[in-house]
């Protein structure tokens, strides 16, 4: 077969391949009530989760002391019962790094660095952290990612192709390096911002539902933001969190809301 019908070939497949993507995995989120892209199933996420979570301990272990463990267990169970998800195993953790972090995997656990749970000055802000993190999940931003980082890959692929037939076709890859960084800047940065934003409105409304005052997830940010300003941070067009402002605006707003 020539070359040229190859490339015919090829082009088809990854229009095809496009189209399924844009058609057959977008859904509506029962949490958020939006339309996501979604290619990829929770439970394909959550065994890869397991992996990850592994290396994680092995080079950031568990606070040794069952006490403060226990403090962060008793915080989530209200949130995670809010959160009505009965096939995820949710396990909240507390992690032995001075870092101002948490985290969710896909397959229930919280990560929720020790600098983080110093910084809290009571158990609502602390569940405010834990409605966002668990927020992410509901709102299933992890899926939700992986599919965006997916579909701009294929979209460059096929830039790259039909580039590679025409008469600019010596300039093909450096059109795709072009549309990749377009990509990473203009879509996947920006969703990015957008779950964070996204999972405080979900974690205000969880812990309205466990009986906690969401109000404390702005003086809790309102202290990130204060210590956000002793560090470099870098701008949000080039970050895949929200400015400080922004957020606090944003939360006020849910909290108005809720």
């Amino acid at each position: 077969m020539c070359g040229f019908c190859r490339s015919r070939l090829s082009r088809r497949g990854l229009l095809t391949a496009l189209t399924a993507v844009s058609v057959v995995g977008c859904s509506e989120n029962t949490t958020t009530g939006r339309r996501q892209l979604v290619v990829v199933s929770d439970g394909q996420l959550a065994q890869m989760a397991d992996a990850s979570w592994a290396q994680m301990v092995a080079t950031t272990p568990p606070v040794a002391d069952p006490g403060v463990q226990a403090r962060l267990a008793r915080i989530g169970r209200p949130l995670a019962l809010a959160a009505d998800r009965p096939d995820l195993k949710w396990s909240f953790t507390v992690l032995d790094s001075p870092d101002l972090n948490a985290f969710v995997l896909p397959n229930g656990r919280v990560g929720f660095f020790r600098g983080l749970l110093d910084l809290a000055r009571s158990d609502d802000e602390v569940g405010s952290v834990l409605g966002h993190e668990i927020g992410h999940i509901l709102a299933r931003h992890p899926a939700e990612r992986v599919s965006h980082q997916l579909a701009a890959q294929a979209g460059v692929g096929l830039a790259q192709l039909l580039m590679s037939s025409g008469e600019n076709a010596e300039f093909a890859d450096e059109v795709g390096a072009a549309l990749g960084l377009g990509a990473q800047f203009g879509v996947i940065l920006p969703y990015a911002r957008n779950h964070e934003l996204e999972a405080d409105r979900v974690g205000v409304g969880l812990m309205r539902k466990a009986g906690m005052n969401p109000s404390a997830a702005i003086t809790f940010w309102e202290r990130m933001a204060e210590a956000a300003r002793r560090e470099q941070r870098p701008p949000e067009v080039l970050s895949t969190h929200p400015a400080d402002s922004r957020r606090i605006d944003a939360l006020k707003e849910a909290v108005a809301a809720a």
